[in-house]
């Protein structure tokens, strides 16, 4: 890769500078030269937790912002390698997309400011390495110089390995923050539009069926011009968990394999009713620790209350009842495990050590019974495993 090292004025890169608020991204600078945010290249995150400001303030300051990195596409045609957020940040400022707070802690915006500051923003100079090479070798460079900062996720360098006209459409789809469905998808995917993750989910969900990777997916559709596919089947589950849990508003929805659920149960019958009053009614058990469980422990009709992670009895109640049975027991001259007393074997006298034994649930917590000193009796560990939640 052949890299030469050149510095411009703040006022040259900014020249023509276009951003787009609907895509939320800066698009071009240079008079139309410099394609700010390539398809590679990530969403613009500075606008979050004010980094966009401190862009500024560092050029007010006099301070040098770091290297630049840009990919020369041809002679007149250039790409941002790394650099695109402070870029956008500066593009932003000067054409009035957002203040900044002076001394004194008033808001100004660019046109706002005195004359000598706005120069000096002008003439601040950023220096820029261009590099020219492969695309395998460009997208190699372009991981490695962004592993600081805002560092890459997973999809993000997805996207700039597998970038072209399917993940161009992809992004426009799922990225999109003023999507009228956003609210909807949060329901169900944990993250946000600018950093990818409902764009990731959708990858993962209609790929695992195929028994393919995302990875294989999308080196299966780069260069398609179509994400219909893709589109549908997240449709597709959205629908399914909307309309099979009704009224159902948990946190502990979000970040679920919907995907794999809904591969798993959507041919199911189920009453929309009866299921989504069984997810509320666990969600509000405190005896039910995985929360997150709740939705595919109702899918499979209980039959699988692992999933729930039900809360055990504590140690201090554990060894209460261990004490009263035992001392009950030998009063009566039978077993301290009921199930035992109740026989006719060696065991229907004996009297078990509390290591020997294991609480259990006298009315199953399957069946309403709760998990509360009132509710526990010690078993041998034999007859413990043999009653199950009966």
């Amino acid at each position: 890769m052949e890299t030469r090292l050149k510095t411009y004025k703040v006022s040259d890169i900014v020249e023509g500078f276009v951003f787009n608020e609907f895509e939320g991204r800066g698009l071009f600078g240079l008079s139309g030269e410099l394609t700010i945010q390539p398809e590679y290249q990530r969403n613009y995150l500075y606008a979050e937790g004010n980094k966009e400001a401190a862009v500024i303030r560092s050029l007010l300051r006099g301070y040098p912002l770091g290297l630049i990195y840009f990919n020369d596409v041809s002679e007149s045609a250039f790409e941002v390698l790394d650099g695109q957020q402070r870029i956008t940040a500066i593009g932003r400022f000067t054409t009035g997309k957002f203040a900044i707070h002076d001394v004194n802690r008033k808001e100004q915006v660019y046109s706002s400011l005195p004359s000598d500051s706005q120069a000096k923003i002008m003439k601040s100079e950023l220096l820029v390495y261009h590099c020219k090479g492969e695309e395998s070798e460009i997208k190699e460079w372009f991981d490695t110089i962004n592993m600081k900062g805002f560092e890459l996720n997973v999809q993000e360098r997805l996207n700039a390995i597998y970038s072209g006209p399917f993940i161009t459409l992809a992004r426009a789809a799922f990225n999109d923050k003023r999507n009228a469905n956003i609210q909807k998808w949060n329901a169900y995917i944990k993250g946000s539009t600018l950093r990818q993750e409902f764009l990731a989910s959708a990858l993962k969900w209609v790929s695992a069926p195929k028994g393919m990777s995302v990875e294989a997916y999308m080196a299966e559709n780069r260069y398609k011009n179509d994400i219909g596919e893709l589109q549908s089947y997240f449709d597709a589950v959205i629908e399914w968990a909307s309309t099979t849990f009704l009224e159902v508003a948990s946190k502990s929805m979000q970040g679920l394999e919907w995907g794999s659920l809904y591969e798993q149960y959507h041919g199911n019958s189920y009453s929309s009713k009866q299921v989504s009053e069984e997810a509320m009614r666990l969600l509000a058990d405190r005896c039910v620790t995985s929360k997150s469980g709740v939705f595919e422990y109702v899918l499979s009709g209980g039959t699988k209350p692992q999933l729930l992670e039900v809360r055990v009895f504590d140690d201090n109640t554990k060894e209460t009842v261990y004490t009263q049975q035992t001392v009950a027991a030998k009063k009566r001259g039978v077993s301290n495990c009921p199930l035992c007393a109740m026989g006719r074997d060696a065991n229907s006298k004996k009297i078990w050590g509390q290591n020997e034994m294991d609480a259990d649930h006298v009315s199953a917590w399957s069946k309403g019974g709760a998990t509360s000193i009132e509710n526990c009796q010690v078993l041998c560990k034999t007859h413990n495993r043999a009653k199950g939640n009966s």
